[in-house]
């Protein structure tokens, strides 16, 4: 490009235009499938380093031709997003760092805070949306710490734009801080004692793993795509990040190895870090550090769907199969209720239920949407049945009887999901784990398979009711019960038992947390050496977070065996398919006396019903 005889700022802003031209073009790109859209980002990324780039060499005359401060940061928005949609499309945390990093700097740099704020409507709601869309990122980085302090920020602003902007109805942004407050309110248990995340310092090392003795010359697979799907009516979530598949999400990410909750030392001088693709970072700490570890493994690939049509979650899960590599197992996660939701009559309250994803952006294109003032728009919705084929109208009606509800609105086939949907795309290992009180339905998938056994996991179809009456067990405050035993087992444990965050003794809570771990550690042991191991479980079981949710599933189900209220009554039990070993079932002693164990350490053994003659060891352990 000749720029000799070319003013700085008409360079500039053919620069800018040629970046938006280039944004607009993959905003709306899905954020599954593997590599048949690597050009176009990568394309984008280059325009971006470029203009990036050229700001900051040209930064004084550009700011004396009449460069706002807000464009600076505008762009550093973009390319903020840019990395946070590559974290969607590759769960690669170094992509999710580099967006923080961007983040922090607008926030750190008062990029949108000029003195225009008071006066442009269209300005304030980008530094709305910015700060909402930190959030996100900082939800899924786990930093707490900011993630209040951007709460705290959003507040004020709004605050402050409803001061400003009389005339503007902010009730939208109003309900985004009523999510992310509820949110927050609901995941604070135990906050921070243990990452969700599979640590290798805490959890077992993937290298020590034991072999498995039952795989028969068989190789072993490894979990290399997973599809997490939730909704409920009225469940707690941010944007389309419910708590549920936040902590689903978390659970299949390698927690790296050094301190994560620590800030890196400070980059000196005035000079710039490179990130991928050669961007230019600002000047910032080296957060990248503390997230990316070369020693680990990548991590799996995510797609999160949230209140999918059923077109749409076949499509993801048929290019998503299709893509899965020879060594592959995917992991689909559904929690959605067997019961049809709430049939919604008035415009108003249909849109309500899209706020936050309209105004933020949602996580198929979330942070890929234009900063453009929206209105939320209704989701349309058929409410028309798809009959199956061969299926009479009553065959019909049975078979969505046993279906998981992903929609709001009506009654028709395109808001479920039936067993039947996941039978063809059984030519491949799957590991499903349905949470839902239709669970039971998805066993008619066990036998029907058309080439590889599906391992399955399925929830009690009733939650088990809490032991303390002020603790509310329910879905809507503290997220699915099942879904909390396979992401934070003991949390889960303690609030069965009635304790909160604020009541636990550390000491308690920490002791037990070292007999969890040698229980899972000795069940696994058990599984490995076991010559009962139904092959589909051996070849799962030397996947670490495979091998991390099936044990905990286990513990799951011998708590809630021998949980007084929940004793001998199987619509609480959760169950698999196929069957594990029964050196594993909660009748044997070393599962009672490992339950035992823990509960001993919170005082409530009594809440438990163990068989004649199960006591603890002798030395506690």
């Amino acid at each position: 490009m000749a720029q000799n005889n070319i003013p700085v700022s008409e360079v500039y802003w053919s620069l800018v235009d040629k970046a938006d031209r280039k944004f607009s073009m993959i905003r709306d790109l899905p954020y599954y499938g593997r590599t048949r859209y690597d050009s176009y980002f990568q394309k984008v990324f280059k325009v971006y380093t470029q203009l990036w780039k050229f700001q900051q060499e040209n930064r004084q005359k550009l700011v004396e031709a009449g460069l706002k401060r807000w464009e600076i940061g505008e762009i550093a928005s973009r390319i903020a997003q840019l990395y946070y949609g590559q974290y969607l499309r590759t769960s690669e945390a170094s992509y999710l760092s580099e967006s923080y990093i961007f983040y922090e700097a607008i926030l750190s740099r008062e990029y949108f805070k000029d003195g225009s704020l008071s006066q442009d409507l269209n300005l304030a709601n980008k530094q709305l949306r910015c700060l909402a869309r930190f959030l996100v990122v900082c939800l899924v980085l786990n930093r707490r710490e900011m993630v209040q302090h951007l709460v705290n920020q959003l507040k004020l602003l709004v605050d402050e734009c409803k001061r400003n902007f009389q005339e503007t109805d902010f009730r939208e942004w109003k309900q985004v801080l009523q999510e992310i407050v509820r949110f927050l309110k609901s995941d604070t248990a135990f906050l921070n004692t243990r990452p969700l995340r599979y640590s290798i310092v805490i959890d077992s090392n993937p290298d020590s793993l034991p072999h498995v003795a039952s795989l028969e010359g068989k190789n072993s697979l490894r979990l290399r795509e997973a599809i997490l799907s939730s909704y409920h009516h009225n469940e707690v979530k941010f944007t389309e990040l419910t708590l549920d598949t936040f902590r689903m999400l978390q659970c299949l990410e390698w927690e790296p190895s050094g301190s994560f909750y620590q800030t890196s030392a400070s980059t000196s001088g005035n000079g710039t870090n490179s990130g991928h693709n050669g961007a230019s970072g600002p000047n910032r700490p080296n957060y990248s550090q503390d997230i990316t570890d070369p020693t680990l493994p990548p991590n799996p690939r995510k797609a999160i769907l949230y209140r999918p049509a059923v077109t749409h979650f076949i499509a993801v899960l048929a290019t998503i199969s299709e893509e899965l590599p020879p060594d592959g197992v995917l992991l689909i996660y559904i929690s959605a209720s067997g019961k049809s939701g709430q049939v919604i009559s008035s415009p108003s309250s249909a849109g309500a239920i899209n706020t936050t994803e309209s105004t933020v952006g949602n996580l198929q294109t979330h942070n890929m949407i234009a900063d453009t003032h929206r209105t939320p728009s209704l989701i349309s919705q058929r409410d028309t049945p798809t009959h199956l084929y061969g299926q009479n109208k009553e065959n019909h009606k049975s078979n969505l009887s046993g279906s998981l509800w992903m929609g709001s609105r009506g009654y028709g086939g395109s808001n479920c999901i039936c067993p039947s949907d996941l039978i063809p795309f059984t030519r491949r290992p799957l590991f499903l784990i349905i949470d839902s009180d239709s669970s039971q339905s998805f066993k008619a998938i066990h036998g029907a398979e058309m080439g590889e056994p599906a391992a399955m996991l399925l929830s009690p179809t009733s939650p088990s009711p809490a032991t303390s009456a002020a603790v509310d067990s329910s879905r809507h405050t503290s997220g699915s019960q099942f879904s909390m035993f396979l992401t934070a087992p003991l949390q889960a444990f303690c609030l069965l038992l009635g304790f909160s965050g604020s009541n636990i003794n550390m000491d308690a809570y920490n002791e037990a947390d070292k007999l969890l771990t040698s229980s899972l550690n000795e069940w696994g042991l058990i599984l490995a050496k076991s010559d009962t191991l139904d092959p589909v479980w051996a070849q799962v079981l030397c996947d670490p977070f495979l091998r991390r949710i099936l044990l905990r599933f286990i513990f799951c189900r011998v708590v809630l065996a021998l949980y007084a209220p929940t004793f001998n009554k199987k619509e609480f039990l959760p169950d698999c398919l196929p069957h594990l070993p029964d050196s594993v079932l909660p009748t044997t002693t070393a599962s009672q006396t490992a339950i035992l164990q823990i509960a001993n350490t919170f005082g409530v053994s009594n809440h438990f019903i163990f068989s004649d003659g199960i006591t603890p060891p002798e030395n506690g352990h």
